[in-house]
């Protein structure tokens, strides 16, 4: 989906430089020092408008989130949600997401969070999906031993390729679920997406993939 310019952003950003950082590089590998504690790091991949991170960070104050997001317009919305909620441990970052190991050194982050990521449905395009072979590879690198994956979609096709990557990546699946809300799971935190698709009926799939060969 297209997003509306917003001509204010570059300011906004430049304004709030403390939420959303301008050098992640600078900060590698000493992310903490940043947060100001010793707390496990938690990364969304594509934070949109920052409503699950924002969530997320309310209700898990003794965890670091930091969120990427790549549209300009849309993370200065996480940045005033996370300001709204008034959560301290959120840092947004306004970067793509290719390489996360120019921005995260081995062992920085405790779990990796995909909620809603472009399913790119082409199969030319499969090599763009944000659970192919090449991404898991960065994954595994800048989790901690043991550690890994949430991820959360409503499109099936990109749920049942995500399976088969990380099978034959060699993670163990620790949650299938092929109707999150048929769950009533207390602690899901809901994204704008997840919302709109679940009033229209849609199911919402989610999976917890771990890492083992580290």
């Amino acid at each position: 989906m297209r997003q509306r310019n917003k001509p204010w952003a570059d300011d906004f950003i430049q304004e709030n430089a403390n939420l959303i950082v301008p050098d992640p590089a600078a900060h590698r590998g000493n992310w903490q020092a940043l947060f100001g504690n010793n707390n496990p790091i938690h990364l969304e991949i594509g934070t949109g408008k920052g409503q699950f991170i924002a969530g997320m960070a309310k209700q898990y104050p003794e965890i670091n989130f930091i969120g990427i997001e790549l549209a300009k317009s849309v993370i200065v919305n996480a940045a005033q949600k996370v300001l709204e909620e008034a959560v301290p441990n959120v840092i947004l970052l306004n970067q793509n997401a290719k390489d996360l190991r120019e921005f995260f050194q081995a062992n920085e982050i405790a779990t990796i969070y995909l909620n809603f990521s472009d399913p790119w449905p082409k199969t030319r395009h499969a090599k763009r999906r944000l659970t192919y072979r090449s991404f898991l590879e960065q994954y595994e690198e800048i989790l901690q031993d043991g550690k890994g994956i949430v991820q959360k979609t409503d499109n099936r096709a990109l749920f049942e390729f995500s399976l088969v990557s990380y099978s034959q990546y060699g993670m163990r699946l620790e949650e299938v679920s092929l109707d999150l809300h048929a769950l009533e799971d207390p602690e899901n935190v809901k994204t704008e997406y997840e919302e709109k698709f679940s009033a229209k009926g849609q199911p919402i799939y989610r999976c917890r993939a771990v890492f083992l060969n580290k």
